[in-house]
C-alpha cells in the first residue's frame, strides 16, 4: 500500500478508537482506563513479535537494536503522547464525540505549519485547497457545537482537548524525524514506544492516587481492550505510512482526522447525540477536502 492509503487505513482504525474510548470513559475514572488501554496494546504488540519471530510472513513484526541515544529520544515521544492523552481523554469523556473529535482534528493545523517552518515541505496547490477546506469544514464543527451549549472559551474540557491537541501535533513532526531522519523502523519505535508510556501512565496514576484518589471506581469493560487494540493497528498504519519515501507529514496529518467520519457516523447514534444534520453538512465539507487530497 502507499502511504495515502495506509494514512486512510490509519483513519478508519483511528475513528473506532474514539468509539471505544468514548465508550471506556463513560462513568469511569481516566487514568486507570488510559493505562490499561495500553497494556492491552502493548499486549497485541507481544503477539505480534511472537509471530515474527515464528512465522516468516510475518518478519516486518520484529525489533531492530536502537543505542542509547535513540531509546531516550522515544521515551521523549511516549512522555509528549502520554500528556496529550491525559488532556485528550479527560475532554472525551466529558464532552460530545460529534464535537470532541472534530475540536482534535484541528491538530493538522499546527502541524501544516510546523511542517511548512520546520521541514520546508511544499504540498501541491490542489492538496492546500483540500487543507483549507477540511479545516474550515472543522471551524463549522465548533460553531455547531456552540448550539450545544458548551461555551468554548470558558468550557475548561474544550480547553483541555485543545491543550492535548497541540501537543499531539508536536509529536506529529517529532514522529517525522524518528521515521524519517532518524529511519528507526516501525515497528520497534511503536513497541518501544508503547512500553514507555505505560510506565509513564502508571507512575502518573501513583502520583495522582496518592494526592487525589479517583472518587469513581474503575468498571472493566471489553472496550478498554478494544481501545488499546485499535490504536496499536492504527499506529502501525500510520508509522508505515510516514515512513514511506515521499510522505508528507502535513497532509499524513489532516488525511488521518478523516477518522472524524467514522466517529460522527457511529459514534453519534450510539451515544443518540443531537444536531447531526447540520454536522452531517459540514461532514460533507472533510469528504470535499479529502477528495482533493487525495488527487493531489
Amino acid at each position: 500500500m502507499n502511504w495515502l492509503t495506509l494514512t486512510l487505513a490509519s483513519a478508519a482504525c483511528l475513528g473506532f478508537y474514539d468509539v471505544a474510548k468514548k465508550a471506556a470513559l463513560r462513568d469511569n475514572p481516566v487514568l486507570p482506563v488510559l493505562r490499561l488501554s495500553t497494556l492491552s496494546g502493548f499486549g497485541l504488540l507481544l503477539i505480534e513479535l511472537g509471530l515474527g519471530a515464528s512465522v516468516p510472513d510475518f518478519s516486518r513484526f520484529a525489533l531492530e537494536p536502537l543505542s542509547p541515544a535513540e531509546h531516550g529520544r522515544v521515551i521523549v515521544k511516549s512522555a509528549i503522547v502520554s500528556v496529550s492523552w491525559v488532556f485528550t481523554f479527560l475532554a472525551i469523556k466529558h464532552l460530545p464525540i460529534s464535537l470532541a473529535t472534530p475540536i482534535r482534528a484541528s491538530a493538522p493545523l499546527f502541524t501544516v505549519l510546523g511542517a511548512f517552518v520546520l521541514f520546508g515541505e511544499r504540498p501541491l496547490g490542489r492538496q492546500w485547497l483540500g487543507m483549507a477546506i477540511v479545516l474550515a469544514a472543522y471551524v463549522a464543527f465548533s460553531a455547531i457545537g456552540k448550539r450545544e451549549g458548551i461555551a468554548f472559551r470558558s468550557d475548561r474540557w474544550v480547553g483541555s482537548l485543545f491543550v492535548g491537541t497541540l501537543i499531539g501535533s508536536a509529536s506529529g513532526l517529532y514522529d517525522k524525524y524518528l521515521l524519517q531522519d532518524l529511519a528507526l523502523p516501525p515497528f520497534t519505535l511503536q513497541f518501544w514506544f508503547t512500553l514507555y508510556g505505560a510506565a509513564l501512565q502508571l507512575g502518573l496514576c501513583v502520583w495522582f492516587a496518592r494526592f487525589r484518589p479517583a472518587s469513581t471506581p474503575l468498571e472493566l469493560r471489553p472496550w478498554i481492550v478494544l481501545v488499546g487494540s485499535l490504536l496499536v493497528v492504527a499506529d502501525q498504519f500510520y508509522f508505515e505510512a510516514v515512513a514511506s519515501e515521499g510522505a508528507l507529514i502535513s497532509v499524513v496529518s489532516v488525511l488521518r482526522r478523516s477518522n472524524v467520519l467514522v466517529s460522527f457516523a457511529f459514534g453519534a447514534l450510539l451515544f443518540r447525540e443531537r444536531l447531526l444534520r447540520p454536522k452531517a453538512l459540514a461532514l460533507a465539507g472533510v469528504l470535499a477536502g479529502l477528495l482533493l487530497l487525495l488527487r493531489g
